[in-house]
């Protein structure tokens, strides 16, 4: 039988999950509601309701589930696998691979979200080929994974790539965190959002609609995404000062926008490079699939 893995995605609305072959093909898909407000109790349930509904599936079809991987936000002790703590599910401690194996009888992996994504991505997606990646997820908030060889670091305390949390606007607006001028706080889509609704008075429904207004001529629209476009310059050259990659891989929601971000945003890094060696940036190429693939090339991992 073709041996595969169930791979889920957990955020705080929704789950992509898979069922994943060891090339990194994707077999089955579905999506599944998360309901986080119903607590991390029931939010655990039901991912191994879920993935046992994969394991059912794949045996189903004549296919060998051989592990289970689960991508999940916040802090991730990967080595323990526990969920330490998320705030968008509501997990502090959760021993989610040992639950996971108990239930199903299976090994299991977890991972963190982004660095799950940034796996898929270095060895799937926009990244492949090089030995040296640097992927930054952009959305509601800004994170990134560097993963060296096909390896994501987790850190010591599995809170590594928190480039988000970078000051770059030293007094800037107020971060999630509790810190003044964090890069999500200024430059993220949610951020990006917020502004150009404080700037006019007009609420709008996401960065993609301030991209747009921008594309049209919008003179707030566009000074708020030049001010966005200038303030993750700052980031990623902090970002590429640090880690030296040959390649920076932009995913997330921001991503979408393409070449309206990503031309000014590399010229801005240009115009501040000095010593460094200018990476190649480009988008990512996996799209919303990248953490469950990257959940899925973790269990094979564990298979």
């Amino acid at each position: 039988m073709t041996p595969v893995v169930a791979a889920l995605d957990v955020g705080g609305t929704g789950m992509k999950c898979a069922l994943v072959a060891a090339d990194g093909r994707i077999w089955h898909a579905e999506r599944h509601p998360t309901e986080a407000s119903r607590g991390p109790d029931a939010v655990v349930a039901t991912i191994c309701e879920v993935a046992e509904g994969l394991v059912g599936k794949a045996r189903a079809d004549g296919l060998d589930a051989v592990a289970v991987g689960v991508a999940v936000p916040g802090v991730v002790d990967e080595a323990a696998g526990v969920a330490v703590w998320s705030a968008n599910v509501g997990f502090r401690d959760v021993p989610l691979r040992d639950v996971i194996g108990e239930r199903l009888g299976l090994p299991a992996a977890i991972g963190h979200d982004v660095r799950a994504g940034g796996l898929a991505e270095a060895r799937l997606g926009a990244g492949a080929g090089e030995r040296h990646v640097l992927f930054v997820a952009i959305g509601t908030g800004i994170a990134a994974a560097h993963v060296v060889d096909g390896v994501a670091s987790a850190g010591a305390h599995g809170a590594a790539g928190e480039i988000g949390h970078i000051v770059v606007r030293p007094g800037g607006a107020r971060c999630g965190c509790g810190q003044n001028g964090c890069l999500e706080a200024v430059a993220s889509a949610a951020a990006i959002a917020r502004q150009y609704g404080a700037a006019t008075g007009v609420p709008v429904a996401g960065a993609a609609e301030v991209a747009a207004r921008a594309h049209a001529g919008d003179e707030v629209a566009t000074a708020v995404w030049s001010a966005a476009v200038d303030a993750l310059a700052d980031g990623l050259l902090i970002g590429q000062a640090l880690y030296d990659v040959a390649v920076i891989v932009v995913g997330g929601g921001l991503a979408q926008a393409g070449d309206q971000l990503l031309d000014p945003l590399r010229a801005a890094l240009r115009s501040r490079y000095t010593f460094h060696r200018e990476p190649r940036l480009v988008r990512a190429a996996l799209g919303d699939e990248a953490g469950c693939l990257g959940a899925g090339l973790l269990a094979l991992e564990v298979s």
